[in-house]
């Protein structure tokens, strides 16, 4: 990981997890905005930031300010609902802040695996959600048994006990209004089925929100967060495209 870019990180709780590690641009470039990462690894405390320390190389290279998120996961203090309020404290330090400033532009999401479902939860504070093979329905999730089993370490318990809790934790069931999202998942994704994210899309759209889906054949679940893999241009665009409508709504011409 090139250092030379990275700032101060900015921590939002006294907990040794909870901060955000920051990235200017690249080559001094101004910022196109803030690209906030949210890693996955089925909440557990094995899995940190670093799992997207590729995609803010590549963010910062095409113009993004990136803020990297850590979060306290099982194993580490995290669970349900302590990890979903690490990631909104998160992003309400990083609004109030002295870098965020330095960095205008849009703040935009980008989630993967379960940092997918902890990005769409927090879309209320973002201008939109880039969610890679994301964790949509956590009653699915451990009714599958996914991550070997990881949900019932994350809430503690199986959905049948504690329907309330896992349904305020899955995506589906509150589809953000008025902010862009864009899903992308593989064909072969083992860890996350494809066929969450086309339910997802389904409920979300009905609900009237905006979401792109774009599902790629022969992608696996960690070829998402791989920029040398192709499909990461459709992201890149995206967010791009994005970062481009945003400057025009807010222009004195517009």
């Amino acid at each position: 990981m090139d250092a030379s870019n990275v700032d101060p990180a900015i921590p939002y709780g006294p907990h040794s997890a909870q901060f955000i590690e920051c990235h200017r641009p690249k080559h001094g470039r101004a910022s196109r905005g803030v690209a906030v990462l949210v890693h996955g690894g089925y909440w557990r405390a094995r899995h940190d930031l670093t799992l997207m320390n590729p995609l803010a190389e590549s963010l910062t290279a095409a113009g993004w300010a990136v803020a990297n998120v850590e979060y306290r996961r099982v194993g580490d203090g995290g669970s349900w609902p302590a990890t979903m309020e690490d990631v909104r404290a998160a992003l309400d330090s990083l609004a109030a802040s002295a870098w965020r400033r330095e960095h205008p532009g849009p703040v935009v999401g980008v989630g993967h695996s379960a940092g997918g479902q902890l990005a769409l939860l927090a879309a209320e504070r973002l201008d939109g959600v880039a969610a890679l093979a994301p964790v949509t329905d956590c009653a699915r999730t451990d009714r599958e048994g996914l991550g070997e089993n990881a949900a019932v370490e994350f809430f503690g318990s199986h959905a049948a006990e504690l329907p309330d809790a896992y349904a305020e934790a899955s995506p589906i069931h509150a589809p953000p209004l008025g902010v862009p999202v864009l899903i992308l998942h593989g064909t072969v994704d083992v860890r996350v089925p494809l066929e969450h994210s086309l339910a997802y899309a389904e409920a979300a759209r009905h609900a009237g929100a905006d979401v792109d889906l774009r599902v790629i054949p022969g992608l696996d679940h960690l070829s998402c967060i791989d920029p040398g893999n192709p499909a990461w241009a459709q992201v890149q665009s995206w967010l791009d495209g994005l970062a481009i409508h945003r400057s025009a709504l807010s222009s004195p011409l517009a």
